[in-house]
């Protein structure tokens, strides 16, 4: 037997008509309450009936998604509300859709409207998680953790005063052991009666010293460990830095969980466009309303910087995309995600921002040149062009370090460009570089 009692009239059936017609629906389960019969220590069990209880409490618990008032098991996931939200439309619980180790997608099952398939609401957990765990940890504050101090210490005084009790029943044990021995060695051995009495009372005395003894021994292993003055100052220190004790990188996402449920009952979402409204249920039976923003189509989390947009912007107006990608990685620019360019990254970077690619002939149509085609134009090398941008003689535009210099082409016909390779290979004007003179 599972649990020590007799029960009659657990479940019922139900008739109801349906299309003209009597139908009956077998092992309808009844309250607790409305059983016919409940006797309880009927027979003997394995369980008691509290803990029986006590198990199916845990059992309903755990259950996820039965839309019961709890939150359910704790389990893997970024999504940190899973269990807790309930939509205030039409009051089921959300589901939770992982699309990856990091973004997670919070979904109402049910349809707003049967004949189609439109969900009744659905958002992204990035923006409403860190509201609620805000939230949360403004709620925590430093008062809270001196509240636990002082818990922890009226539980070891508790906990104190039941170990001398248990203590002093020891030392009365003790005594009655030894006054029941000096009876057993005092009585005479021919007696076997009041002998064989004597023991008995004599066994039953070391039974409760040995009962006593485990008893202590379980005291002291479960006695909460006193908070010294300086654990106390460093606690409230660290209560003063929740936000970064929530974001290190020790804490779990199980543990942050558990946070929130040990705090909040349920959350009701009512979404509207552009918005989410909340209604935080704590567990003492507070409510607290909060109001959060909605990603707008496409938003995520990963964003790039708008200096980034521009570069690549003013890039793709001077080279194609597995040209762009070299010039990126080498100014130790990343992706939104932390990934080095490609020409597929670029690719997908200006479609998502609507950037268009660069054209085949389109310098050319706007009269400018690069640094490989001036050199061609004016037949010497790409060092010369360099020395004489350097040198202040032809004008020449870079939109970052690393990019091709654009030169217009114009400024090729300039008298001073055509005296300095005239002249010959213009000298550099380092003065750590020495003419070797040969005779």
């Amino acid at each position: 037997m599972t649990n020590p009692v007799y029960v009659f009239g657990r479940t019922l059936s139900r008739t109801r008509i349906e299309g003209g017609r009597k139908v009956i629906t077998h092992n309808v389960a009844r309250r607790r309450e409305d059983w016919a019969v409940l006797i309880h220590d009927h027979h003997d069990a394995y369980i008691s009936w509290e803990e029986y209880d006590r198990n199916r409490a845990i059992i309903a618990g755990n259950a996820n998604m039965k839309g019961a008032m709890v939150a359910g098991a704790v389990r893997s996931g970024s999504a940190l509300l899973v269990g807790l939200l309930r939509c205030g439309r039409c009051g089921r619980k959300f589901k939770v859709l992982h699309r990856s180790r990091r973004d997670a997608r919070y979904s109402c099952a049910s349809h707003v409207d049967p004949s189609s398939e439109k969900g009744c609401t659905a958002f992204s957990n990035m923006r409403i998680d860190a509201a609620v765990s805000a939230e949360v940890l403004r709620a925590i504050s430093p008062l809270a953790v001196e509240a636990a101090l002082k818990l922890i210490a009226e539980r070891k005084e508790a906990s104190s005063e039941q170990l001398r009790q248990r203590e002093l029943a020891l030392e009365q044990a003790r005594y009655e052991v030894k006054h029941a021995r000096r009876q057993y060695d005092a009585v005479d051995p021919d007696n076997r009666l009041v002998a064989g009495e004597l023991e008995r009372r004599w066994n039953d005395c070391l039974a409760t010293v040995a009962r006593l003894e485990e008893q202590i021994r379980s005291l002291r292993n479960e006695e909460p460990i006193a908070v010294g003055d300086d654990e106390r100052v460093t606690l409230l220190a660290l209560a003063g830095d929740l936000p970064g004790l929530w974001n290190d990188a020790a804490a779990s996402v199980e543990t942050r969980k558990r946070i929130l449920r040990a705090v909040l009952k349920e959350i009701v979402v009512t979404a509207e466009t552009g918005r989410l409204h909340l209604v935080l249920h704590w567990q003492g039976g507070d409510h607290t309303r909060l109001e959060v923003l909605k990603n707008r189509s496409g938003q995520n989390r990963f964003k790039t910087d708008a200096a980034t947009e521009q570069l690549v912007s003013e890039l793709a107006r001077l080279l194609p995309d597995h040209s762009i990608a070299p010039v990126l990685n080498r100014l130790g620019i990343r992706s939104a995600r932390g990934q080095t360019w490609t020409q597929l990254r670029v690719r997908n970077f200006r479609g998502a921002h609507h950037k268009p690619a660069y054209r085949e002939g389109e310098r050319a149509e706007r009269h400018e040149l690069i640094l490989t085609e001036a050199a061609s134009r004016l037949d010497v090398s790409r060092m010369t062009v360099v020395r004489l941008i350097r040198d202040g003689l032809l004008p020449a535009s870079q939109v970052c370090a690393g990019a091709p210099y654009v030169i217009r082409e114009s400024d090729l016909a300039r008298p001073a460009v055509r005296q300095a390779i005239a002249r010959g290979r213009p000298v550099s004007s380092d003065p750590r570089q020495e003419s070797l003179h040969f005779q």
